[in-house]
């Protein structure tokens, strides 16, 4: 029996376009603004320390640091000394309403149908959690985090890997087997099932993925034919 479901969020419950179109370039055009306001904020220092380690690069000024994330963000990097970065520079857009976050209609209706059916609802993202908080706060449906019970990020694990599944599932307190992921991503929903939970595919755009890696999953659509898992 299902009792929990974990939503990656681009391209499942939320449209790629949105993230890529509008809020990547909402936090590259920021950035330089906003390092050189909060330069020495303990969070920032934190967040240079980690890019530090990831980049081999010194940082020693701020100029630097822009360049380094810009390009981590050009090249999609998920990597998270960036995306708690984007995530800080993404709340001011929240709270002023120049950001609203896009949901489809049908994962609108499925986080608040499984919620009332019982199921405790997870976000899994390559976002910060932070960023995922924000995007289930200010979104098109406004704020949806009274029925969202957790949220993981790459903090937990690489959504690839199989090992981050079964800690997410330790951490919700549940069996694996009794969870359900959603997501876009063959590599992911290959992950989740190695773990032992069920996934299944979801295939909003056609071609995407190619019909031969569609046909390996449960696939669907999306979720308005799941009235109950």
């Amino acid at each position: 029996m299902i009792r929990a479901v974990v939503f990656d969020i681009e391209g499942t419950i939320g449209d790629i376009a949105f993230v890529r179109s509008i809020l990547f370039p909402f936090a590259r055009e920021r950035l330089a603004s906003f390092l050189a306001s909060h330069w020495n904020d303990d969070q920032v220092c934190a967040i240079l320390d980690e890019a530090r380690h990831a980049s081999g690069k010194p940082l020693a000024t701020q100029d630097e640091a822009v360049a380094l994330f810009a390009a981590w963000i050009d090249e999609d990097r998920k990597i998270t000394p960036l995306k708690t970065l984007q995530g800080l520079i993404w709340r001011a857009g929240y709270e002023t309403g120049v950001l609203k976050a896009h949901l489809y209609d049908d994962a609108i209706a499925a986080i608040r149908r499984y919620h009332a059916q019982g199921l405790k609802v997870f976000i899994y993202s390559s976002g910060s959690i932070e960023a995922q908080k924000l995007y289930m706060g200010y979104s098109v449906a406004g704020d949806l985090r009274p029925l969202v019970s957790g949220y993981f990020d790459t903090t937990t694990g690489p959504k690839a890997e199989p090992a981050s599944y079964a800690t997410i599932a330790r951490q919700a307190g549940s069996s694996p087997a009794n969870m359900m992921f959603f997501s876009d991503a063959t590599a992911e929903v290959s992950a989740a099932l190695a773990a032992g939970m069920k996934a299944m595919l979801l295939c909003r755009s056609p071609g995407i993925p190619p019909a031969a890696e569609r046909a390996r999953f449960d696939a669907i659509e999306g979720f308005t034919a799941l009235e109950r898992l």
